[in-house]
């Protein structure tokens, strides 16, 4: 299947700088799966679209201030963008810097730049770096020095009010480089009447790393290869889930990460045994897959030619999401992380659908 056909002209001027000032105030886009149909509203009008005895997942993942700037040991500026935190003080990196960074140097961090890290190897497109002789957790270095790391399309540094504005209300286990950004619109009056609705509210946990917004270079998406994320689902919630679907109610999916993580589940052996799953997952989600949990999603106007425009693609069907994101360009809806959302219903003939190669 050709990239080609996940490609849009999104202005500039759509793109979201920050997000609504209210979370629950921004505009949402509901689209049916089955015919196409679409209705303009509010986020918090989503109350309406969720039913008493559906199951709503989120991501509880919490964003670490992944960007840290450092210096060479030739004092030419350096920037890194943490992966993964390994063993032993070990951590996955990108690094950006004026001139390549050589294997064996080092780099300085901190307010007095005392803080000492080696290259210890490279191995496309990420640096293999040891913090050395740092005996506390390397995640307050981040915490102490490190800033939020908002995506490359938001043309502004980030500023202290980024740290609330780009976690979710509901997060709490440490290490995405990512926000669940879906998650962003909720805010604890929107929870407080999805309970009191009869809404039952769970939680996964998938880590966000650079598998969700890397981009596809390859012209055939089907040979694009996604990096791990690592997942966290409970056995209670999978039992959870079966239940729910068995009375006849409907699972919906907080992001695209919690779509992913859910697929990810259904495929292993913890799906059938009901055992807490807890590894790393590379699914990559296209049109063609049949979705086998989710019956809705709740997501954002994400970047032509990404993985997860890809995936709504996929749940939605092709057609049905070129024609959303249109509409969505003619109404002047506010674009990617910080921007507007969509409510969107499976698309049950979405596997069939036929797309050009």
């Amino acid at each position: 299947m050709h990239i080609s056909n996940f490609y849009l002209e999104i202005p500039k001027s759509l793109i979201a700088f920050y997000p609504s000032l209210i979370r629950s105030r921004c505009r949402l886009l509901i689209v049916n799966g089955d015919t196409g149909k679409m209705t303009h509203t509010f986020f918090f009008n989503i109350i309406n679209e969720i039913n008493s005895g559906d199951l709503i997942i989120f991501n509880d993942t919490e964003v670490i201030p992944a960007r840290l700037f450092g210096l060479k040991e030739s004092g030419g500026k350096v920037e890194i963008l943490l992966e993964k935190i390994l063993k032993n003080n070990h951590l996955l990196v990108y690094i950006k810097s004026s001139n390549p960074v050589k294997i064996n140097s080092s780099i300085f961090f901190g307010k007095n730049n005392n803080i000492k890290a080696s290259i210890i190897n490279y191995q496309k497109p990420f640096y293999e770096i040891k913090f050395d002789n740092y005996k506390s957790s390397i995640i307050n270095i981040f915490n102490q020095f490190g800033s939020i790391p908002l995506p490359p399309y938001i043309k502004r540094h980030s500023i202290k009010i980024d740290e609330k504005l780009y976690q979710t209300i509901y997060k709490r286990n440490l290490g995405s480089i990512a926000a669940p950004t879906a998650g962003l619109h909720f805010d604890i009056p929107l929870l407080q009447k999805l309970s009191k609705k009869g809404v039952d509210i769970e939680f996964i946990t998938l880590h966000i790393g650079s598998a969700t917004f890397t981009p596809i270079k390859t012209l055939q998406i089907e040979k694009h290869i996604m990096h791990s994320e690592w997942v966290y689902i409970s056995s209670e919630l999978i039992n959870k889930i079966k239940l729910c679907k068995k009375r006849g109610g409907r699972i919906i999916a907080v992001g695209t990460t919690t779509l992913r993580a859910l697929e990810s589940v259904y495929h292993s052996h913890s799906w059938d045994n009901e055992k807490n799953y807890s590894q790393n997952t590379n699914i990559f989600i296209y049109p063609g897959y049949k979705h086998n949990v989710v019956d809705a999603l709740i997501t954002n106007f994400h970047f032509p030619k990404s993985t997860l425009m890809m995936l709504v693609s996929s749940f939605l069907g092709h057609k049905n999401t070129i024609n959303a994101y249109e509409e969505a360009i003619r109404k002047k809806y506010r674009f990617f992380s910080y921007g507007d959302a969509m409510y969107i219903t499976y698309n049950n003939l979405a596997p069939y659908e036929k797309i050009k190669n």
